[in-house]
């Protein structure tokens, strides 16, 4: 009883404040290191996972093992990079489930090095500064990634820009291969909407689709591991209506025997949360006799409209025929292609000769320069109508470059592009104009000969100009937008339907030049007009959400035979909503002017990157891109401006704390005065003071 007296005694004295202390600081390190929180103060939240980072890690339902192999010791700045990513690999391992691991290898150690060069890693160059001479060092610098018998590796790593899109990315693909409907929350739905009293018409086939399509889906519902459920009904007159325009599946009308108009309805619909999607299941006029379309391919059409309704396809149609930028050359777009390789694959597409395929999410119309025909607009048209997204590269007028010996001494041609694009524009509310956008923030150079020359045809589009409310421009900046034209959105604000967001556009500094006589897109012949009312921001990219109207009013493809059955699957009107992505120059994503490459990292590889992930349902991965490269420069007007920002960040801001010293000193010496006036005013340093 005493010594515990003695304990307590020792407790509430001060002398044991110290040890308590240091009890408390351990106990709270314990704690700290297994529930810790962290707080990304970084606008772009560049140190945080995004919510599709999170879900891949936390729905894996198969162990993922991701092996680091980091040399040891790097030099600044890669020592950086390292660290980065021990973090962002702690929050992967915070919000995945029990299925995810994570170990890293001692690089010293020659036995993890033949490991490392097993999985293909190979040692980069570095350049390291010691003993103050500059010498280069062999590192690893790699991940890889292992999910059941797959394996993917991230080699390289010499940055954190970018870093969690490329695990992330990674991840899926690894995940994707295995198993496409993983991690999903629940089955995707697939039914078959025929009307029974078609049979009576004698249809070939008829009597076949219900079997077929049967047997179609439980074949891919094996490849699934059951993730897909199936229903069938025969819907009425009434519902046969009510799904044409719910879904966009054919209509089938008739006269009945007593004079009343009877409906029916043939489609396969594919459904996931939000989203569907139409198989190609319809009746056809032979001529002869009605017969089924779409029987024979109906297995790989499912398990296709599967994969979009997931938004994991990685096909996107890439229009040709009409002029179009190439794929296969790499002055126009090859870049492109190689750009977008890691996760899409762009197929060509005919629309003169192939339908859009049921596989593609998005079509692609780069830099068309011939007429589209009516029936290959009304494909495009009809896509969007389904839910398919568009991206239109469009360019107004088309630069004709003079060849041969003679080509140095003749001006280029400039002839005005008709695509008849421009009908489904109108139908959108868009117009794109004809005259060239000139702008002063543009791309400029230092010439030898004639000094500082301005290209104000090659507008830089800053960030204060790019969209910041939306993923695929946000935290972008410095664009280049070549060749552009000012696009008119007025009317497509009015319509309520429909979201209207200006992407990009230039400065207000910013005029239009028509391609008149003598015209020449050159440095030495544009200059910036006297006219102060001239000057005024211009639209060069927009982004279109909702649901639109048909361009046409009946469909160009379906001809009225005057047969006992009328077939309809025209839409005049969307079936679900969609994006419209529209840019008026095709440059931005074209190696001829040298600023689109396959780097990922430069801004317009960025922008193209961003916006083909945006049409394509993967939104995160577009935040994900741009987190280490958000800019937050100054917007400078002048060169006196800069040279004065210049100087003020050398100079000014010491002068600035000299004086906010003498201010503190002045004030402090007040107080001290005021303080001894008031407890006592006899001090013979005040009196002295008042005397003087």
């Amino acid at each position: 009883m005493k010594n515990e007296n003695k304990f307590i005694s020792w407790i509430k004295s001060p002398a044991s404040d110290i040890w308590l202390f240091i009890i408390a600081v351990v106990l709270l390190n314990l704690v700290a290191a297994r529930a810790f929180f962290r707080i990304d103060l970084t606008g772009s939240k560049s140190y945080s996972l995004s919510s599709s980072s999170r879900s891949i890690v936390k729905n894996l339902e198969e162990p993922l093992n991701v092996k680091v192999f980091f040399s040891s010791n790097l030099p600044a700045p890669y020592s950086s990079v390292e660290q980065y990513v021990k973090d962002i690999l702690a929050e992967y391992g915070n919000a995945a489930n029990s299925n995810f691991s994570c170990e890293f290898f001692d690089m010293e150690d020659y036995e993890n090095q033949r490991i490392a060069r097993g999985y293909g890693l190979n040692q980069i160059h570095i350049r390291e500064l010691k003993n103050n001479e500059v010498g280069f060092k062999n590192v690893f610098m790699g991940i890889v990634l292992s999910y059941a018998d797959q394996i993917e590796k991230i080699d390289g790593i010499s940055t954190s820009d970018g870093l969690e899109y490329k695990l992330t990315t990674a991840i899926g693909k690894i995940i994707s291969s295995t198993n496409i409907l993983a991690g999903l929350s629940d089955n995707v739905k697939i039914s078959l909407y025929k009307t029974d009293a078609l049979g009576q018409f004698g249809i070939a086939d008829f009597n076949r689709i219900d079997s077929t399509v049967s047997a179609a889906v439980d074949s891919v519902n094996k490849k699934f591991k059951g993730r897909i459920s199936f229903s069938s009904s025969s819907p009425d007159s009434q519902e046969a209506v009510s799904l044409e325009g719910k879904y966009g599946i054919q209509s089938v009308s008739w006269q009945a025997s007593d004079g009343s108009i009877e409906y029916g309805a043939l489609g396969l619909v594919v459904e996931y949360a939000q989203k569907f999607q139409v198989v190609p299941l319809r009746f056809l006029n032979a001529g002869f006799m009605y017969v089924v379309s779409g029987l024979d391919e109906l297995e790989e059409n499912i398990e296709d409209c599967v994969k979009n309704v997931v938004s994991k396809n990685a096909i996107v149609a890439y229009s040709t025929g009409h002029g179009e930028s190439s794929l296969l050359d790499k002055s126009e777009s090859m870049y492109l292609k190689t750009l977008l390789s890691d996760t899409y694959d762009l197929q060509e597409v005919n629309l003169g000769e192939q339908d859009i395929p049921v596989s593609a999410q998005s079509l692609i119309v780069n830099g068309p320069k011939e007429k589209f025909t009516d029936d290959e607009l009304y494909k495009i048209d009809q896509f969007i109508l389904r839910g398919g997204n568009v991206v239109f590269l469009v360019d107004s007028v088309d630069e004709r470059k003079p060849y041969g010996e003679m080509a140095y001494y003749m001006q280029p041609e400039y002839v005005p592009v008709e695509t008849g694009l421009e009908k489904l524009f109108d139908s959108y509310g868009i117009k794109v104009g004809s005259e060239y956008v000139m702008d002063e923030e543009c791309f400029s150079q230092l010439h030898q000969q004639y000094g500082k020359l301005d290209f104000y045809y090659l507008p830089m589009i800053q960030k204060n100009s790019l969209s910041q409310r939306n993923v695929i421009s946000k935290n972008l900046g410095n664009v280049a937008f070549p060749d552009a034209f000012e696009i008119d959105t007025s009317k497509a604000e009015e319509d309520g339907s429909v979201s209207v967001s200006v992407i990009a556009k230039t400065s207000e500094k910013s005029w239009t030049v028509p391609a008149e006589e003598n015209f020449v897109l050159s440095p030495m012949s544009i200059f910036p007009p006297q006219e102060e009312d001239r000057f005024a921001s211009r639209k060069v990219a927009v982004l279109l959400e909702g649901k639109f109207k048909s361009a046409f009013e009946n469909s160009p493809l379906e001809k009225d035979s005057g047969a006992v059955l009328n077939m309809k699957s025209h839409l005049s009107g969307s079936a679900q909503e969609s994006k419209i992505f529209i840019a008026s120059t095709s440059y931005i994503a074209s190696s001829k002017m040298g600023i689109f490459q396959d780097d990922s990292q430069t801004p317009n590889s960025c922008f193209i990157r961003n916006v083909v992930d945006y049409m394509n349902g993967k939104d995160d991965l577009c935040s994900m891109r741009t987190k280490n490269l958000s800019l937050n420069s100054l917007r400078v007007n002048s060169g006196k401006f800069a040279l004065a920002v210049k100087y003020f960040n050398q100079v000014g801001l010491a002068v600035l704390v000299v004086l906010a010293g003498g201010c503190v000193f002045i004030i402090r010496r007040r107080h001290r005065e005021k303080i001894r006036l008031l407890y006592d005013s006899d001090d013979s340093r005040i009196k002295n003071k008042r005397a003087d």
